[in-house]
């Protein structure tokens, strides 16, 4: 499936939990399974509806996928983005995972591509773009508060799309059951 160049064509499309798998399977190939992907959990502790990626996160070390990086142990978020991403080596593959707020009718939806994601960018941060894949829960309707929004997100959404995002990753890259490689441990804050 190459386009212009060489290059696969972009895609960038909202797909339901249920359609999650699909669209991680298509970017799935023969040499790329859960040993050789990095799953970058973007978020904090701190809020309800930023805690998608961490929970994520929490729960991919919970299933045994050895590289993770952002918890809610050891989120990934603003203050330590840049330091951290410094040391994700170049030819990991990166599959970026975040929140974010969207119109009324795509709420509990995902916005899914192979492109990076810009995280922060709709709270005015100025943060690197990251990951050769993304996936952004859209955890509640984008409005004119934007951090008071996220605080009073639904816990119950939040925690029911990161057990979606979770099981589509273990459909599409199933963790080696047999693996004796630990998780990316980093410094804890």
């Amino acid at each position: 499936m190459q386009g212009n160049g060489g290059a696969a064509p972009v895609i960038r499309k909202k797909v339901k939990g249920g359609e999650l798998a699909e669209f991680l399977s298509t970017i799935r190939q023969p040499e790329l399974d859960a040993e050789k992907i990095l799953f970058l959990c973007i978020g904090t502790d701190r809020s309800t509806g930023d805690a998608l990626g961490p929970l994520v996160g929490t729960m991919l070390v919970e299933a045994g996928y050895p590289y993770v990086m952002g918890t809610l142990e050891a989120p990934l978020d603003a203050s330590n983005m840049i330091e951290r991403l410094a040391r994700i080596p170049t030819e990991q593959k990166v599959v970026a995972i975040d929140a974010c707020l969207g119109q009324p009718a795509s709420v509990a939806s995902y916005q899914v591509s192979n492109q990076p994601m810009e995280p922060g960018k709709s709270l005015g941060k100025q943060l690197p773009a990251v990951g050769d894949y993304s996936i952004a829960g859209i955890v509640n309707v984008d409005g004119g508060q934007k951090y008071s929004t996220l605080q009073s997100t639904s816990l119950y959404r939040v925690m029911v799309m990161a057990k979606e995002i979770v099981a589509a990753i273990r459909i599409a890259f199933p963790v080696n059951s047999v693996s004796t490689k630990s998780q990316v441990k980093e410094d804890e804050g």
